[in-house]
């Protein structure tokens, strides 16, 4: 199983000039563009497993962050301009309406400069090693308070919570309900996250 990406830039970019270069890509292009400590890195489509599952992920979070006016769910479309000068899309994300508020965007069509509460990756041949390290370690220095990462192939969703020294050594779910202190109210069955 293949666990690196197809392509990474030598060029080093900016974020403004990383989404001058997003936005002149031809439509035809489905491939998702991140910008990783100053290089372009794209990873290709996962495939409907990797779809479905992270369908139910954004469901799940949607219909339990609208019920209990918490804030929003973003989907893996938008994209995040963190302080750190990176730019990442996150399969799943959660951003509370008090940080919403705090800097809201100002144009429909432009990245995010909110660091998340939560973010969720689910793993793919073209990304797995990039959201258990890379990608991780991006997310706890920008201080993102919880990260999961969900593996589709062994059922299992294992969270990390952000502490001083960053996330923590993480807990791997596969039975029961999982947990989040970034939504402390939620309850997420596992057995829904990957039921086909």
């Amino acid at each position: 199983m293949p666990t690196t990406t197809t392509f990474r830039s030598d060029t080093s970019f900016t974020q403004r000039t990383f989404r001058r270069w997003v936005d002149a890509r031809p439509m035809s292009d489905i491939n998702r563009y991140e910008l990783v400590r100053g290089r372009i890195v794209m990873t290709p489509p996962a495939g409907w497993t990797h779809g479905s599952i992270e369908g139910r992920v954004v469901s799940l979070l949607e219909h339990h962050v609208r019920r209990h006016g918490l804030g929003i769910v973003f989907g893996s479309s938008v994209g995040y301009d963190l302080p750190s000068g990176d730019t990442l899309e996150p399969d799943a994300s959660y951003v509370s309406a008090e940080r919403f508020a705090s800097q809201p965007p100002t144009r429909p069509d432009e990245f995010l400069r909110i660091v998340p509460n939560l973010v969720v990756e689910v793993l793919s041949p073209g990304s797995a090693k990039r959201d258990r390290t890379e990608k991780k370690s991006l997310y706890a220095a920008n201080g993102v308070d919880e990260y999961w990462i969900v593996n589709g192939r062994h059922r299992t969703v294992t969270v990390f919570s952000l502490g001083p020294h960053g996330y923590d050594a993480g807990r791997t779910v596969m039975a029961g309900a999982l947990r989040s202190r970034a939504l402390p109210r939620l309850r997420v069955p596992i057995a829904r996250l990957f039921e086909r």
